[in-house]
């Protein structure tokens, strides 16, 4: 839903009643991922989508219909269907389950704060109960990063797992689905304040932005850090040279700074989806950047060079101490191989490896594969652990 926030948050603010239509699961090709919400209000306005025009009108038709009639939430599953030209399905071969429900947002105060938080950019995250009993399918809650959460499923232990799920996820900037509880029973908790109902919960995940550490003033950093911009990273350039290390120079750049790159790297924060790119081509800054990159938490980490200076740097690195299970997450030298020889090129093989390290994505042409083009979600990189 937060696709279309700031549409909701002016509904919410106006006490207009509206349909929500949100993805909670994918299985296949499909277009678009769990978390993206079609909405309608009463005079037929609607906003988002949820299959890029597949099945929008028969999501809508429903919505309405459950908006007018005041009805229960519904879950309702699209998949491929060619046997009526007029039977709403998705082309691409996939399956979608969609949740429609009528949001009256005088009842719902904790949508309002999320959506209050979200369009002013503090990160936050909504926990959307989309499997459980009846009562509770479309409760949601608002989890801040920090301090109380908005809302409540009636019962102090489901609201705990909720919220502890829910800012994992948003730490990890990840919009998924969890399940909380399971003992099977009616009972709401069991006797030591457990969760015991199965409940499913899809977090919708605001977070802030990616950040993309660039290590090296050179054109190659220039392009990177536009490419890196546009696929909404936080850019940072850094170079020890303040002759190189300028605005003027990167002006894609959310930040340019003048300092060695690991006392750099060592005093600023990073998270699972972190991308270090490191593109100096110089030991005395390589080394002891990469030897404590590695060792990081951070999504992915790239180094510029030819397979010489590779193989180099690898030597220096196992004689800095580095050990084989740290060196295995060094993407080096740093790219796709696509035949990148300009600047600019190269940026596109850069962040393309690095897309295809993020949604574990094997880096080979579609054309080349079988089965659904878009698979399931797959859990953030994080730091390697020793064997």
């Amino acid at each position: 839903m937060l696709n279309i926030a700031d549409t909701l948050y002016e509904w919410c603010r106006e006490a207009r009643p509206f349909a929500l239509a949100t993805v909670i699961d994918v299985r296949g090709s499909a277009p678009l991922p769990p978390g993206t919400s079609l909405a309608v209000d009463a005079d037929g306005n609607a906003v988002g989508g949820v299959s890029g025009g597949c099945v929008e009108a028969a999501v809508y038709e429903l919505g309405r219909q459950i908006l007018a009639e005041r009805a229960a939430p519904a879950r309702v599953t699209f998949g491929y269907s060619d046997s009526d030209a007029f039977t709403a399905g998705l082309t691409c071969g996939g399956e979608i389950d969609i949740l429609v429900q009528r949001v009256e947002p005088a009842t719902v105060p904790a949508l309002t704060a999320a959506l209050d938080a979200v369009t002013a950019g503090r990160p936050s995250a909504v926990a959307h109960v989309v499997d459980g009993p009846g009562e509770l399918m479309g409760r949601m809650l608002h989890v801040p990063d920090e301090g109380a959460h908005d809302g409540t499923l009636g019962d102090e232990s489901e609201d705990r797992a909720v919220v502890a799920q829910a800012r994992a996820f948003l730490r990890a900037g990840r919009t998924a689905l969890t399940e909380v509880g399971g003992g099977g029973g009616e009972a709401e908790s069991s006797e030591d304040g457990t969760c015991t109902r199965k409940l499913t919960v899809l977090v919708h995940a605001h977070a802030p932005r990616p950040r993309m550490l660039i290590f090296g003033a050179v054109d190659f950093a220039a392009a990177l850090s536009q490419a890196g911009s546009f696929l909404g990273y936080r850019v940072t350039v850094c170079d020890a040279r303040p002759v190189f290390a300028t605005t003027a120079r990167f002006p894609h750049a959310d930040e340019v700074v003048t300092d060695w790159p690991h006392r750099y790297l060592e005093a600023t924060q990073v998270d699972p989806r972190t991308a270090i790119c490191v593109l100096t081509h110089d030991t005395k800054f390589d080394i002891p950047l990469l030897r404590l990159a590695l060792t990081l938490p951070v999504g992915y980490v790239g180094a510029m060079g030819s397979r010489r200076t590779h193989e180099r740097r690898i030597d220096l690195l196992r004689e800095a101490g580095v050990p084989p299970y740290q060196l295995a997450r060094l993407h080096s030298p740093i790219g796709l191989d696509i035949g990148a020889r300009t600047p600019e090129e190269t940026a596109i093989s850069i962040t393309s490896e690095i897309i295809a390290q993020s949604n574990r994505g094997a880096g080979r042409p579609l054309s080349h594969g079988a089965g659904p083009i878009h698979g399931p979600a797959q859990p953030l990189p994080g730091l390697a652990t020793a064997p």
